[in-house]
């Protein structure tokens, strides 16, 4: 039996200044190492068997650390110094142990992710992924304004499908529109976190079969933009002229060339072939993903040659007043006073008659649809095509690219008199 170490007591160990290693008794192995200005607990112990330079097994005998000196104390140390070997005794290595604990800590600290964190790396991914710079600023607000109040603190391995219903539920029915869209956003934030290993488990955010028998679907009715009947749009334009600063410019350039209003603000002095008189639209900045030639009409010209030498030190053609792009805002609100202005003028205002509301700006391109197919013998193919529309033949629509630009120049033309017209007063 091996002799005990005797038992030292604290001020005995307050004294132990020297180098060396000094069993302090109480615990079999227990010792305090000194080293300099170093004072470490140690306790020497036999854990396992390893196999010796002869391939034999030997007891392992290893330096266990408890803790300095005098930050733990004597009797703290003789109290671990006892817990490591009943480790020991019950064939746990508190070495390998503890190694265990802190890798299993430091994945529980890589999981532990909040909604807030997972959201913020996707949207920088989306600000990569998407082309129009609208939708990107939406995948924020929506969030901010619905999701984060209740889920953002909140650490994604907790969130369950529950918590994703009661954030939108309030917005559910009578913002059904946006409510489904944040709900698609928050299933990619969860894919997200899966790919990462922060969730485990099926997406509490998925439609079918988890979240579509607890919200339920709602019969949603199709209500188009409000648009202007086409035999008011040359009144229109002619009120248009009236109003200065450089949104009325992008509005009637919008008009003229029946393209979305993202396509407009995004445009650049690069894109437009002057000598042609063509607009190329990259396809990043499209929503079919595809390249889109826009011939441009005299009067689509003369605007662009009108507004150049003002804005062509800038990368856009209609670039806002402090720089950078335009907004919606800048093109509702110009048809909100102008709208406001006609009414208290004659009492009528810019109303689309069928829906009884104010016209917007996307409703341009209905207007231009309305009177191309009332008003021309245009194939119905490249009407559609003026207005990108995705064709179901891809055969057809790859030859409407080319062969069809001609009739499509003739198309803008004609459309571009029709909005030039003289009005009758």
């Amino acid at each position: 039996m091996p002799k005990k170490s005797k038992e030292l007591s604290a001020l005995s160990v307050a004294k132990i200044k020297e180098t060396g290693r000094y069993s302090v008794g109480g615990v079999d192995g227990l010792c305090l190492n000194v080293e300099g200005n170093s004072r470490v607990w140690i306790l020497r112990a036999v854990v396992g068997k390893r196999l010796d330079k002869d391939g034999k097994l030997k007891s392992h005998r290893r330096d266990i650390g408890i803790g300095p000196y005098p930050e733990v104390s004597l009797a703290e140390a003789r109290v671990k110094a006892t817990e490591l070997r009943l480790q020991i005794r019950s064939g746990i290595d508190p070495i390998t142990h503890k190694q265990e604990q802190l890798e299993r800590l430091y994945i529980q600290q890589l999981r532990n992710k909040t909604f807030i964190e997972c959201a913020k790396v996707v949207i920088a991914n989306k600000a990569r992924e998407l082309k129009n710079e609208k939708h990107i600023r939406q995948w924020s607000s929506t969030l901010e304004t619905y999701i984060y109040p209740t889920l953002g603190s909140l650490i994604i391995s907790t969130i369950t499908k529950v918590d994703i219903v009661k954030a939108l539920k309030p917005i559910w029915t009578e913002k059904n529109e946006t409510a489904k869209r944040v709900r698609g956003r928050i299933e990619t934030i969860f894919d997200y976190a899966k790919a990462m290993g922060y969730f485990v488990g099926d997406n509490p955010a998925e439609w079918k079969g988890n979240l579509e028998p607890i919200l339920g679907n709602l019969k949603q009715e199709s209500r188009p933009h409000p648009s202007l009947p086409y035999e008011q749009v040359a009144e229109f334009i002619k009120h248009l002229r009236q109003k200065k600063g450089i949104s009325p410019k992008a509005l009637e350039f919008a008009i003229l060339t029946a393209c979305r209003s993202g396509e407009i603000f995004g445009a650049t002095w690069q894109e437009i072939d002057f000598k042609n008189k063509v607009w190329i639209i990259p396809k990043e900045r499209m929503k079919a993903d595809k390249e889109h030639r826009v011939p441009l009409s005299k009067q689509a010209i003369h605007l662009l040659e009108s507004v150049q030498p003002y804005t062509q030190p800038n990368d856009f053609l209609f670039p806002a007043p402090r720089g950078g792009m335009l907004s919606d805002m800048s093109l509702t609100t110009l048809i909100k006073r102008m709208h406001e202005q006609k009414l208290e003028e004659n009492g009528l205002g810019y109303i689309d008659p069928k829906q009884n509301r104010v016209i917007t700006t996307h409703g341009f391109r209905s207007t231009f649809r309305d009177w191309s197919a009332d008003k021309t013998d245009y194939p119905r193919e490249v009407c559609e095509h003026v207005l990108a529309h995705k064709l179901p033949d891809e055969v057809e629509a790859a030859y409407l690219r080319g062969a069809y630009l001609a009739k499509r120049k003739d198309l803008m033309a004609d459309w571009a008199d029709f909005c030039n017209k003289k009005v009758v007063q």
